[in-house]
């Protein structure tokens, strides 16, 4: 397919026989310019089909209307309903969004951030990536005079505006949950520990065995089981055990704890009598496999609005001394079949 010429506002000034600077004031409807000149301006514009370009218009501006966002992965519904969050408010703004995705590697990471320096964003809105261990490309954001807001997976050293879940209580309430329905030697499925969020969800799982006086026994903790593939196979190494869990709390994701269930499943291993499943995140899919899987909500889709409703918040802030906010959002635990031992809520 042959390529277009973009019409430009040259090529108007060409046809009609005048200055280009003419055809600028004209287009934005300048009081320099009369309004028979204007219209035929107007109408020569739309006759070749010209398109205004929004971001350079911006630009002249200082600013460009427009906000990245870089996610580990759209597809996990998670980070797809945080999007659409953000979006539900900067539509209405008239802010456009501009979407990457790390894939949970820290060069791509790193290569979506610049790519955004580049296209003069406004806002980098980031949930770093389990591969993440070094954070200058994000303090370059900050150099850049760019604002940055972290949710979910955040680098605790930087002081920017962050978006998070209270992970140590939504764990601690899954843990308590399952042991008070009868599960008493509890494996956990935790993620990468350079992560702050992960290392806190390890915090409120060791939080409940030592309130409710439950040993903690290492070989029940699992490293880095955060995806279905490595869920699985942490849980064939945790069943395979002399004594093995009767029950399992996949802190890392709904995925993981998809694992958990395929690998019981395959095994004969009645779910929840036998082994209790408990997930993170409340993906789609966890409402409807058999039995349900008890997760927990991070309010996803409200955490996206909270996230743009912060950076119009900011806009124009020129206070330098004050430290960045950080929003809180309370997570809550939904409990459905699979972690139901006795067949009661």
């Amino acid at each position: 397919m042959k390529k277009v010429k973009r019409t430009t506002i040259y090529d108007i000034a060409d046809k009609l026989g005048i200055t280009a600077s003419s055809v600028s004031r004209a287009l934005n409807n300048s009081s320099q310019v009369n309004e028979k000149t204007k219209e035929l301006i107007m109408k020569t514009a739309d006759e070749l089909n010209y398109k205004r370009n929004i971001l350079a218009s911006n630009l002249r501006k200082g600013q460009s209307k427009t906000i990245g966002v870089v996610v580990p992965r759209i597809n996990q519904n998670f980070f797809s309903n945080v999007i659409a969050g953000i979006e539900e408010i900067t539509y209405q703004k008239g802010y456009n969004l501009i979407i990457c995705q790390s894939g949970e590697q820290h060069d791509k990471e790193i290569q979506c951030v610049n790519t955004l320096i580049n296209q003069h964003v406004d806002c980098i809105v980031i949930s770093v990536s389990a591969d993440s261990y070094d954070y200058q490309h994000l303090q370059n954001v900050l150099d850049h005079g760019i604002q940055l807001i972290q949710f979910d997976r955040v680098a605790e050293e930087l002081e920017t505006l962050k978006v998070i879940n209270d992970n140590v209580q939504a764990s601690f309430e899954a843990m308590s949950h399952l042991i008070e329905g009868g599960y008493k030697r509890i494996g956990l499925l935790e993620g990468p520990q350079n992560l702050s969020i992960f290392k806190q969800r390890k915090e409120g799982y060791l939080k409940a065995l030592q309130l409710y006086n439950i040993p903690v026994i290492e070989e029940l903790i699992v490293e880095n089981a955060w995806t279905k593939e490595l869920g699985a196979q942490g849980t064939r190494k945790l069943l395979s055990l002399p004594h093995p869990p009767d029950a399992i709390f996949a802190s890392t994701s709904d995925f993981s704890a998809l694992g958990v269930l395929d690998v019981a499943n395959a095994m004969g291993i009645k779910v929840p009598s036998e082994l209790g499943i408990c997930g993170y995140a409340n993906e789609s899919f966890s409402e409807i496999t058999n039995p349900s899987i008890t997760t927990i909500d991070q309010f996803s889709v409200y955490m996206g609005n909270t996230v743009a409703n912060l950076f119009f918040q900011e806009i124009g802030n020129t206070d330098t001394t004050a430290k960045p906010k950080t929003i809180s959002i309370k997570p809550e635990l939904i409990i459905r079949g699979s972690t139901l031992k006795n067949g009661v809520h």
